[in-house]
């Protein structure tokens, strides 16, 4: 079945009945050259299994088991189970019902590949969740190219914020190419982006990661000021902010990932002094 010919997508639809759902975030990708180059990028060996989410029609599934993957893919609509006995019918594919936000992440084996043309929707919390699982070697995530440029920001841009330090802490991460609308069915008003990420053997850090959240609260705010507003005491903070030679006008958007974990530490009283 040829899933990246147009037509026989939307015959494949009208036949069950069905169209794309926007409580799902349901963009199909529908172009040969893209999947291609999607595929090559994951880089998996003959055998290996890809994890996935949002298959919709299964054609990046479909791509991925051809290549050689096996694949095990998590789906909420259950409304495409006709659909898939049709596109996945005897290739390697597991699919599980179910909603990946609420999956166990940590269940996963050590050094698994990801790849997935992620509901927009979703993308920002799921890719937060794969990244602190730590369980992932390689993570490839077709996102909306805002999030993307947010996930690839450097301090002081105006993209820079929680997500960008969440990657920066877990992974190392790169935007390999834009995709434009025309190669989704049906097709998003916006251009989306496929992100590589290399996780890194570093551990969650919860209190870190309380302290970025609340910088970044109210970007507005100076960091002083919003992190006062989010229950830090304001002489430890202004103490803080004195000791690592930060401006008291500073803004989080300003700090880079090793100056806030320097922060943690002297908020914390962890840097021994």
């Amino acid at each position: 079945m040829n899933l990246t010919s147009l037509s026989t997508v939307r015959e494949l639809l009208e036949r069950h009945g069905l169209r794309a759902d926007k409580r799902f975030g349901q963009n199909f990708l529908v172009d040969a050259h893209y999947l291609r180059r999607i595929v090559e990028a994951v880089g998996f060996a003959p055998g290996e299994t890809v994890w996935e989410v949002g298959p919709g029609l299964g054609t990046l599934t479909r791509a991925l088991a051809l290549a050689g993957a096996k694949v095990v893919t998590l789906e909420m609509d259950r409304r495409l189970e006709p659909v898939h006995a049709e596109t996945l019918a005897g290739l390697d594919v597991r699919v599980i019902w179910g909603d990946a936000l609420e999956f166990d992440w940590t269940q996963v084996p050590p050094q698994s590949l990801f790849a997935a043309n992620l509901p927009y929707n979703v993308a920002t919390p799921l890719l937060t969740e794969l990244l602190r699982s730590g369980r992932f070697r390689r993570i490839m995530a077709l996102v909306q190219k805002e999030v993307a440029q947010r996930m690839v920001a450097q301090p002081g841009s105006p993209a820079y914020g929680v997500l960008s330090l969440r990657v920066q802490h877990h992974a190392k991460a790169k935007k390999l190419f834009d995709l434009p609308p025309g190669v989704f069915h049906p097709a998003p008003k916006v251009t989306s982006s496929l992100v590589r990420l290399d996780p890194q053997p570093v551990p969650d850090d919860p209190a870190l990661f309380r302290l970025v959240e609340a910088a970044f609260n109210q970007r507005r705010k100076t960091l002083r000021n919003a992190l006062v507003s989010k229950g830090y005491p304001e002489a430890r903070v202004t103490e803080a902010l004195k000791r690592l030679s930060l401006p008291p006008q500073v803004r989080g958007e300003a700090l880079s990932l090793e100056q806030f974990r320097a922060l943690e530490g002297v908020l914390s009283g962890v840097d021994g002094r």
